[in-house]
């Protein structure tokens, strides 16, 4: 029987995590789906205690408030990040740099006992969703990142070397000198290129907020959570990319697309 149920609803998506047979569980619906979600929940309503947290958690407050108890996002969040980075890592008690990519992005020192959020951006998955339906005029986050898988960013983003061409540029030439820099040059840039180069944005300017962070708390080890990253090869390419350049330690949690509900759940 569910006793107890974790839900972390974002800008885009509600993320429920519940113990069952003495497993977590997780699933996902849009928040277009909030009626599904809803009624998915609605059999455990009488047993159950939930947990919400994310920006619009309220939504679930109101069902119930007697059962329904809001916990605090990044509270959720780094705890439901520490608890996986040891269930499925075996790290336990070190410190790290906490980047959570959902709609945007918050980034995070965590020690064993504390958090502080010392980063964020804009950047993230909102903006993988506005750019992709400007470029392909669909909204499905799974063509995007398919599109993104076949697609060359160089076609599209204008590199150190296309700048210093035909002579050796002073630092190493396929970084990005600006992103879709090329776009309105080359004609034969195709949707998928462009998809490609919204993963170089939102990666590029991710990983170097991230390093930023783990530079100033002198931690190597990374983790990325959050939702953006499901099934996303193309963008967590474009965040290991730098690992020998920033000296850091990225780690990708199969479950940390809920880390906010399984911290949630956790309270």
């Amino acid at each position: 029987m569910v006793r107890k149920i974790g839900i972390d609803a974002g800008g885009s998506l509600v993320k429920i995590a519940y113990h069952e047979q003495e497993k977590i569980h997780i699933k996902t619906f849009s928040n277009h789906e909030l009626d599904q979600a809803i009624s998915w929940l609605s059999p455990f309503l009488s047993d159950a205690i939930v947990y919400a947290t994310g920006g619009k958690a309220g939504h679930f407050k109101n069902i119930n408030s007697n059962t329904c108890h809001i916990v605090e996002e990044f509270r959720a969040v780094t705890k439901g990040s520490r608890y996986l980075l040891q269930e499925e890592k075996g790290i336990q008690g070190e410190e790290f740099i906490l980047v959570n990519i959902g709609t945007g992005t918050s980034i995070f020192h965590v020690t064993e006992d504390s958090y502080e959020r010392v980063l964020g951006s804009g950047i993230g998955g909102g903006t993988l969703m506005g750019l992709g339906h400007l470029i392909t005029g669909k909204t499905d986050f799974h063509l995007f990142t398919s599109l993104a898988l076949k697609g060359d960013n160089r076609n599209s983003d204008l590199l150190v070397r296309d700048i210093y061409a035909p002579d050796e540029p002073p630092i190493f030439g396929d970084l990005t000198a600006a992103n879709f820099g090329k776009a309105h040059l080359n004609k034969a840039a195709t949707e998928q290129d462009y998809l490609a180069s919204v993963m170089h944005l939102i990666g590029e300017t991710i990983v170097l907020l991230a390093g930023q962070a783990a530079t100033k708390k002198q931690v190597k080890r990374i983790v990325f959570v959050g939702s953006t990253l499901t099934n996303n090869k193309p963008l967590q390419t474009v965040l290991t990319s730098f690992h020998k350049a920033l000296a850091y330690d990225p780690i990708f949690l199969e479950k940390g697309s809920h880390a906010g509900a399984i911290g949630a759940l956790l309270s």
